[in-house]
């Protein structure tokens, strides 16, 4: 296989300028297909800028943005739209409609490709929210009704109603208690299990990176400082990456879940 066969994701020289303000300069990073990448960094170092680049909503200044080989920017709207459905993404607040039913929600992707009736899409998107570990009913609510931790799962559960080869995942643990954000790492480990999709997760959460990511970008200066498992990191001399994972009072490596175990906790869910 090609190494550009290899990757699903291939930023080139990219950057970002908003007015006089430069976010990334010549900033590269390849994404494996299969694997489950990290985006880390401190504030104002461009992580959900990137992200925004990867899924089209924003074009960079300069450079390419790669999916599966395809330059997004040079792509026709019919081209665009099937790329699309080939990613999910889990955006940070959720993203639901207030309006909706969590299970209307979760359908909206089916409703909006297709082929399938009512019945159809209803039956899909009660199973999505099965497989992310919320009880029948919740698809009934509203999503102001969920706690904060359903309505991750129910974000999650939006974003694989295509069985999507591509996950991206925004802060998927803020704003949980630790017993909350330790079942959204299983589920994350879980669907990574159940369908082997490409991950791409921005996440503060050093819990989350140590135990789910299989690398980790660190973002600063506009750039990729370094790339690396947790382990690899913990040992970076980068003063911007020490600050992050030197600290050997958080940055230790606990006992992850296996992928296999996640996926029997989650059939069992």
């Amino acid at each position: 296989m090609a190494e550009s066969d290899a990757l699903a994701i291939d930023l080139q020289q990219v950057g970002t300028r908003f007015g006089s303000h430069q976010v990334h300069e010549g900033l590269d990073l390849q994404v494996r297909r299969g694997e489950i990448l990290g985006l880390a960094g401190g504030s104002g170092s461009g992580k959900s800028v990137l992200l925004r680049e990867m899924i089209g909503l924003q074009r960079p200044s300069a450079g390419r943005v790669l999916l599966f080989g395809d330059d997004i920017a040079t792509l026709t709207p019919p081209q665009a739209l099937a790329l699309r459905r080939r990613w999910g993404v889990m955006f940070q607040r959720g993203g639901l409609f207030g309006a909706l039913s969590v299970r209307r929600n979760v359908g909206l992707p089916l409703r909006e490709q297709g082929g399938l009736d009512d019945d159809q899409v209803d039956r899909i998107a009660e199973a999505k929210l099965a497989q992310t570990g919320l009880p029948p009913e919740a698809g009934l609510k509203l999503p102001a009704e969920l706690s904060g931790g359903m309505l991750k799962r129910a974000a999650l559960a939006r974003a694989i109603a295509l069985d999507p080869e591509l996950l991206f995942l925004d802060e998927p643990t803020s704003g949980l208690d630790p017993a909350s954000a330790a079942g959204v790492n299983e589920l994350i480990l879980a669907t990574h299990a159940r369908y082997g999709p490409t991950m791409v997760i921005v996440t503060h959460d050093l819990d989350l990176l140590w135990q789910v990511c299989d690398r980790v970008a660190v973002l600063g200066e506009g750039r990729v400082l370094a790339l690396a498992s947790m382990a690899e990191l913990a040992d970076n001399p980068h003063p911007i990456v020490a600050a992050y994972f030197t600290d050997r009072r958080q940055a230790h490596a606990p006992a992850a879940p296996t992928a296999p175990a996640a996926a029997a906790a989650l059939e069992a869910a």
